[in-house]
């Protein structure tokens, strides 16, 4: 199976010593987000974990403990937007993130990392202009380190429009033009450009909207043929395959005004003041009517090689 860990939070920003402990341990305990005393436990052995992806800001705080991830596939989507910290107040400069990129590109491999300019924003300070400029200065810095560069733009979350109300919805002719330029700036530095969980028809600029976080891309990673259940994501805009998410909402440090997945600050900075790194559950620890469930794991290795393999290898 795969373990998510970033659609709820940044682990390895914020909590990596506590995922190298649940590594160590062999198991975590997760919280489910809408039924609180539901708690799962997943097992961590590379027996049934065949990859663990990863979605972050700032993986730097996680090289200390990469040795740990060797016996695992591994996939890491690393955000690097050009935002200042009026928008992402906690989040380190791009020029530092950039550079942690480059490191992890190195450590992890090239087929196993992938870069975000996501959320895109349009206002008066960043123009379509400004992201057509700053985005090929990124792509020359991050060229030769990824084949492939995601985008989206900026989703208006009832959680977004409470902390950031003043954010508007990009205009559909922006979007076009826009992607229209990364593609071309994208393939110029040996990227492939995906918009995720965005219109169709942006395929006619020439993007891959064949999803960003697909079994394909996973496939590609390991190397390997996974053969994976139905997919339980349901967001009929998005061909994502997202399942056991380890995270946990409202613990995102980073704040960043437009974050899905963080109701107010206040909630989140309480929420880390209870974290644990020796505790099973990434905030508090277990009470006495949690009620444990343990999940169903099984490798998804198809151990038959496939056609497309045997070309690629060619």
């Amino acid at each position: 199976m795969i373990i998510q860990t970033g659609m709820r939070t940044d682990i390895p920003a914020f909590y990596s010593r506590w995922f190298a402990n649940r590594l160590l341990e062999g198991y975590v305990l997760v919280r489910n987000p809408y039924n609180p005393t539901s708690v799962t436990r997943y097992e961590l052995n590379p027996g049934v974990v065949d990859m663990i992806s990863f979605c972050t800001k700032n993986p730097a705080p996680m090289f200390p403990y990469m040795h740990l991830l060797k016996p695992y596939g591994q996939y890491w989507f690393v955000t690097i937007t050009p935002y200042g910290f009026d928008m992402e107040p906690t989040v380190p400069p791009k020029e530092q993130i950039m550079d942690s990129f480059c490191r992890l590109s190195e450590m992890a491999g090239l087929p196993s990392i992938g870069w975000r300019y996501d959320p895109i924003i349009i206002n008066d300070v960043w123009t379509v202009e400004k992201h057509i400029e700053t985005f090929a200065d990124m792509c020359q810095t991050l060229s030769g380190y990824t084949d492939t560069c995601v985008i989206s733009f900026l989703d208006l979350y009832q959680k977004v429009r409470t902390n950031y109300p003043e954010a508007k919805a990009v205009a559909w002719e922006d979007q076009v033009r826009l992607t229209k330029e990364f593609v071309t700036i994208a393939m110029h530095y040996g990227m492939v450009l995906k918009p995720c969980g965005e219109n169709p028809s942006l395929a006619e600029t020439g993007a891959d909207c064949s999803g960003c976080m697909t079994v394909q891309t996973f496939e590609k990673a390991i190397g390997r043929n996974l053969s994976v259940p139905a997919n339980p994501n349901n967001r009929k805009e998005c061909a994502c395959y997202l399942t056991g998410d380890i995270g946990q909402y409202d613990t995102c440090g980073h704040l960043c005004r437009y974050c899905y997945a963080n109701t107010r600050p206040n909630v989140v900075r309480e929420n880390m003041k209870h974290h644990d790194p020796a505790s099973p559950l990434l905030v508090g620890h277990l009470y006495k009517d949690d009620v444990i469930h343990q999940a169903k794991q099984v490798s998804w290795i198809d151990p038959q090689m496939r056609f497309d393999f045997l070309l690629a290898d060619k």
